[in-house]
This record gives structure tokens, C-alpha cells and sequence, in this order.
């Protein structure tokens, strides 16, 4: 396990993203009600408020699993926090001020000094862990989203304001953040997991999400043009297979078996965006299914699009937009494919771990009953 300076600045950058994103959606929604678009404004507002809430309930819940964990009593303070939207913010204060003591004090002594700072460097370590669990959630509950309905509302309304732009950008970068965030968080976490090496490695596997999400993201924008009710019944059939087959594989995540059922809610919308394994089993007949279909709904949304005659949508934005959602997805599955080809890690073999007193060494690792790459 390490913890780099390089991480510490991750950790910072994500904080700054994780506030803009907030600051520029409360922004959006309130320009929206004051131009008198209270229907854009009620949605911007809904979706950003739902992602928070089920953010903090995760939180909070992971807060009173580690202080079982360690043997103390739930503490009132920190359900205030989260009533108040600030156990996330409450998370990075301590996931900065213990990674800035490991990251900047103790990166240049010996390896012994080090040895001796093992359970703050795996704190800190399980702490930024799980901060990238909590901005994943966020992420495809709230970001994905917005982004749908910035594009949608741009393209209705054929201009935008800068706050709408701004919301788009901020949405793409805290999904490409989130993402990549995601994959180092989750191969420091795991003893058997390799590291996701090289800037090669890590660009790959960013672009392939963020193409393949593009490329859905539009697909998805032209089906509400087409028929906003269509549109809503795919996306809900889409999350009703995902939280089934999150059923099928019996996740074990929470503690709690309502934790556990809003968890499998939140992987059906996770599924809806984007392919993840949620039992780190082999993936590769899943994956093929999932994009498989993923290609054949974007193409018959395309085809539909060109023989069906619409009103009040700006035919030159059309042939644009194709070629962005083809280039898009032949882009994202090329990334894909040469990701695990080439890139992915392998898996390694179990290690026996030193025994002590006839017992092996356990570590509790959250990460382990979580979305797998």
C-alpha cells in the first residue's frame, strides 16, 4: 500500500470537483426558475438532490459499520452532518488532513519509520477508498443525468446560456474523474488485485467509458425527442434488468438488508450507463451481452430517428450528432477491447499471508463486495 503526494492531489482535485459540480447545479436550477422554466428547474433541482441524499445515507451508514467495526458507539454528530449534506465534505476533511501527514511527512523516511505508520497509511487509504465509492454513486445517480437533460434542453431550445455550458463540462469532468478514480482506488484496495500501471493503461480504460457513455448519453436525447414516454419506458425496463440481475447475483455489500436493497437499486442505475461486474466474477459473456445490446439499441434509435419526422428539432444538428454517437461507440468498444487485451491486469494468485499466533492476517476491506471493473 502507498500513498503518493500524486494521490494526495487526486484526493484535493476531487474535492474541488465535487463542490463545483454542486455550486454549478444549484446555479443552473436557480437560473431556471427565474426565467420561468420551472419544469427544467424542478428536474435539475430533483436529480441533484436525490444523488446527495442517497450519498450521505451510504455514508453514514459506512461511518456506524466502521465504528463497530472498531468497537465504539454511533455518534449523533455525525447523523447531523449528514442531515445536513455534509458527511462527504466531512469524509475529504479527514481523508486530506491524515493523507497530507502520510503523503508529505512520512514519503521521504526509511522503510522501517514507514512499517511503523501501516494502520494510518490503511486508513487514509480506506478513506479515500471509500470517498471514490461515495463519488461513483454520485456520479451516475446525479451527473449522467444532468447531463441528459443540459443536452436535452440545449438542443431544444437550440442555444444555451454559460451556466448550461458550464453544467456540461463540470458533468463530463466528474465523470472521467469518478471513473479513474474509481479503478486506482479499487486495485489499492484489494491484496488480489495487480495495479492499474501506466498512463496508457489508465487513458485507455477512461476513454472507453467516457466514449461509450457519450455515445448512449446522445443516443438517449434523441429518443426524448422521438417520444419522451418510449424514452422513460426504456430507461426504466434498462434499470428493472439491472436491479434484477444485481437480485440474481446476491450482492453482499451492506450490512443492513434495506442498505442492501437501496445498493441494488443504484447498481440498476449504474447499469443503465455503463457495464460493471458486480460480484468480480468472469465478465467477459456478460459484457459482450451488455454491449451487444447497447450497439443495437443505439443503431435502432438512429434508424428510427432518420425515417421518423420530427418537429421542433433542428435537422442540422442531426447529421452531427450521428456521427458523434457512431464515432463515439466504435471508439469506446476499440478502447475497450484493446484495454483488455493489452492493459487489464490479471488477477493474482492467492498468497498465503504470515501468521501469528496460529492465526492468518485479515484485512477488512470494504471494496471487496463492491462494483469490480
Amino acid at each position: 500500500m502507498k500513498y503518493t503526494k500524486c494521490n494526495f492531489m487526486m484526493s484535493v482535485l476531487g474535492i474541488v470537483i465535487y463542490m463545483t459540480d454542486l455550486i454549478v447545479d444549484i446555479w443552473v436550477s436557480v437560473k431556471f426558475f427565474r426565467e420561468g422554466q420551472y419544469i427544467f428547474g424542478v428536474l435539475t433541482l430533483s436529480s441533484m438532490l436525490f444523488g446527495t441524499f442517497v450519498v450521505q445515507c451510504f455514508s453514514y451508514s459506512w461511518f456506524k459499520d466502521d465504528l463497530k467495526q472498531a468497537g465504539q458507539e454511533t455518534q449523533n454528530c455525525f447523523l447531523l452532518l449528514h442531515c445536513l449534506q455534509g458527511g462527504v465534505l466531512t469524509r475529504y476533511w479527514f481523508a486530506l488532513k491524515n493523507g497530507y501527514h502520510i503523503a508529505f511527512k512520512y514519503s521521504n523516511k526509511a522503510n522501517n519509520a514507514m512499517e511503523e505508520q501501516i494502520d494510518p497509511l490503511k486508513e487514509v487509504i480506506d478513506r479515500v477508498t471509500d470517498l471514490s465509492m461515495l463519488r461513483l454513486f454520485e456520479t451516475y445517480l446525479e451527473g449522467c443525468p444532468q447531463l441528459v437533460l443540459q443536452l436535452y434542453i440545449f438542443l431544444e431550445h437550440d442555444q444555451a446560456n454559460f451556466s448550461q455550458y458550464l453544467s456540461i463540462m463540470v458533468s463530463c469532468c466528474a465523470v472521467s474523474w469518478s471513473t479513474v478514480d474509481y479503478q486506482i482506488a479499487l486495485r489499492k484496495s484489494l491484496p488480489d488485485k495487480n495495479l492499474l500501471k501506466g498512463n496508457c493503461a489508465k487513458a485507455t480504460y477512461l476513454f472507453y467509458k467516457l466514449f461509450t457513455l457519450l455515445s448512449w448519453m446522445l443516443s438517449v436525447v434523441l429518443l426524448l425527442f422521438l417520444n419522451v414516454k418510449i424514452a422513460l419506458f426504456l430507461l426504466l425496463l434498462l434499470w428493472l434488468l439491472g436491479v434484477m440481475w444485481a437480485f440474481k447475483q446476491q450482492t453482499q455489500f451492506c450490512t443492513s438488508l434495506s442498505m442492501e436493497f437501496l445498493y441494488r437499486i443504484v447498481v440498476g442505475f449504474i447499469l443503465t450507463a455503463t457495464f460493471f461486474n458486480i460480484k468480480g466474477q468472469n465478465t467477459k459473456c456478460p459484457m459482450s451481452c451488455y454491449y451487444s445490446v447497447r450497439v443495437l439499441t443505439t443503431l435502432g434509435i438512429l434508424i428510427v430517428f432518420w425515417v421518423y419526422p420530427l418537429h421542433g428539432f433542428s435537422s442540422e444538428y442531426f447529421i452531427p450528432i450521428s456521427i458523434t454517437i457512431i464515432l463515439s461507440l466504435l471508439l469506446g468498444i476499440t478502447c475497450l477491447i484493446v484495454y483488455y487485451g493489452i492493459f487489464h491486469p490479471n488477477r493474482v494468485e492467492e498468497t498465503q499471508f504470515d501468521e501469528i499466533d496460529g492465526k492468518s492476517i485479515q484485512r477488512y476491506c470494504r471494496m471487496r463486495y463492491f462494483l469490480m471493473e
